[in-house]
């Protein structure tokens, strides 16, 4: 199925035109191709569709690199969606830290944000692309009638609107107060700047109407990586759950109702925690509602989990940690050794908790961060399948591209969601429901009924549940901004801030800046406070 999808995508991807609406147009994409051949048949608009889908996956025209789908844009680095919200989200924070030296890294490592960062500019010109590519689709299939096949369109349209609000989410949460148009919006116009909690009610009533009026399918009957109901429900539970952050305003009700709504739709854990990240993820996996898809052949790049594998690898693992199954599956630009963790998150886990996929020399990054044998490193993403052993490792289908997905929505995030909701006030849910949710989660991570949390537990003990489960899956510096612990004396790790014992820093880095490029290009755009 992930080949299918991606060999429409790199057939379509030459044929889309797209025209920026939000201010420095030369860097975006444009093609003399009407919009008209596209969208004249069913199939043409299908294409259109998986186009906006591959601009979460691809970095570009071609691949691996040559042709970025934003002029200026690097292949190698911050072309890529997830490559660059990943290190927004977790280097800055006690999950990552990279020795690399490179343009970008240093101000992430140390909570030290600049307008004219590499990955900043990165992952804000590819939501803004995301953005681009779905008012496109929406414009350019209203009122048109496809006959047979309009129920199936509408359904496209959707999924269209849902990846935008998920788009505007990414930047509502890393930015704050970013530009906005949507398809009623003239082609070509400098778009508005749009207030975060205005932002947030777009967003919560652009999924309430496709979860109220059949915008989606239903749960698990959509083809795989694409988007049904259950996927909005996860999105907007995981709003609603920062929507304190976003509007002054919790929402704890709110969090547990919609999280609910996924938990009932027949998602299950997957038994095996260490099966959700391997290469053959897209089989058997009962956990994950939507991925970011992947496949080694068709999606090539130097971002994706490909990046996930590499960044925290090294080459001599694999037989100094024999015991374990380190085999990471990429034979051709592989071992990057740059990413590894602080000791303060490490410290979080228990003894037996399988969870605990790391190795490495020492567990503190020490007085030298940027030696390669400081801070252990994660062998959660690997290029091998699931009937994988110690001594006979399968591959994934290519030797230098990743086949894993990344899960954007899986299961265990929505109990997690409703368990701190409730302990924070939410209803709709007991606290010995919530128990019961983390407590299966428990239960895979030792393999019995031995490590489980009463029903008195707290909120912190869901933020470090949190972190165990959902590490490296682009959920930490949220998590931590919403407890107040990322930029405060509240949770200090090494070297937060750019000091071995780590130190509080300026709140003004709860948001990112605006870069500066746009800025420059679009005068209705202001710079969020102090930078």
């Amino acid at each position: 199925m992930k080949k299918n999808i991606y060999k429409i995508i790199m057939v379509v991807l030459p044929l889309l035109a797209f025209t920026s609406c939000f201010g420095d147009l030369d860097r975006f994409p444009l093609n003399d191709t009407t919009s008209e051949i596209v969208y004249s048949t069913f199939d043409g608009t299908k294409s259109a569709l998986a186009k906006i889908y591959g601009a979460y996956t691809l970095s570009g025209q071609t691949g691996p690199a040559g042709n970025p789908d934003v002029a200026g844009l690097d292949e190698g680095s911050n072309a890529d969606f997830l490559r660059c919200w990943f290190n927004h989200q977790e280097m800055p924070t006690d999950e990552a830290h990279c020795i690399w030296g490179d343009p970008g890294i240093p101000e992430l490592n140390n909570i030290s944000f600049t307008a004219d960062g590499k990955f900043t500019i990165g992952l804000y010109d590819k939501c803004i692309l995301q953005v681009m590519y779905a008012n496109e689709f929406i414009r350019n299939t209203e009122g048109r009638n496809y006959g047979e096949q309009q129920a199936e369109v509408n359904y496209f349209r959707g999924e269209a609107r849902f990846l935008r609000a998920f788009a505007y989410w990414v930047l509502m949460d890393q930015f704050g107060n970013p530009p906005f148009v949507t398809e009623k919006d003239n082609l070509g116009i400098l778009a508005q700047q749009i207030e975060r909690p205005a932002l947030f009610a777009y967003i919560e009533s652009e999924l309430l109407d496709l979860i109220n009026n059949n915008g989606l399918k239903a749960a698990r009957s959509n083809e795989y990586g694409r988007a049904d109901i259950t996927a909005a429900n996860a999105l907007l539970a995981r709003v609603y759950l920062n929507a304190e952050v976003y509007t002054g305003t919790a929402r704890w009700t709110e969090a547990v109702t919609y999280s609910k709504k996924v938990i009932d739709a027949g998602y299950t854990l997957k038994d095996n925690y260490e099966h959700l990240f391997l290469a053959d993820n897209d089989k058997n996996n009962p956990e994950v509602i939507l991925p970011i898809t992947y496949d080694g052949k068709n999606t090539r790049g130097y971002g994706g989990v490909t990046f996930l594998i590499n960044a925290g690898s090294s080459s001599d693992y694999q037989t100094k940690y024999a015991d374990k199954i380190i085999h990471y599956g990429i034979f051709s630009n592989a071992n990057w050794n740059g990413y590894r963790f602080r000791n303060n998150f490490i410290d979080k886990f228990e003894d037996a908790d399988k969870r605990f996929l790391f190795v490495g020399e020492n567990r503190a990054l020490g007085d030298d961060p940027s030696k390669a044998t400081n801070g252990l490193q994660t062998y959660k993403y690997r290029n091998i399948t699931s009937a994988s052993t110690v001594g006979n490792p399968v591959y994934g289908s290519d030797q230098e591209f990743a086949d894993n997905d990344f899960p954007l929505f899986r299961l265990a995030e929505q109990y997690l969601i409703l368990a701190e909701a409730v302990v924070r006030g939410g209803s709709g849910a007991t606290k010995s429901d919530a128990a019961g949710y983390i407590n299966l989660l428990r239960k895979r991570a030792f393999g019995d009924d031995n490590h489980k949390i009463s029903d008195d537990y707290t909120a912190q003990d869901i933020l470090d549940e949190r972190a165990r489960e959902l590490y490296w899956e682009c959920f930490r510096r949220t998590d931590l901004i919403r407890y107040n612990q990322f930029t405060t004396q509240n949770y200090i790790w090494e070297w937060k801030g750019g000091t071995q014992a780590g130190r509080a820093v300026s709140n003004h880095y709860n948001l990112y800046p605006i870069p500066s490029q746009d800025l420059l290009a679009n005068p209705n755009l202001k710079q969020n406070d102090n930078y």
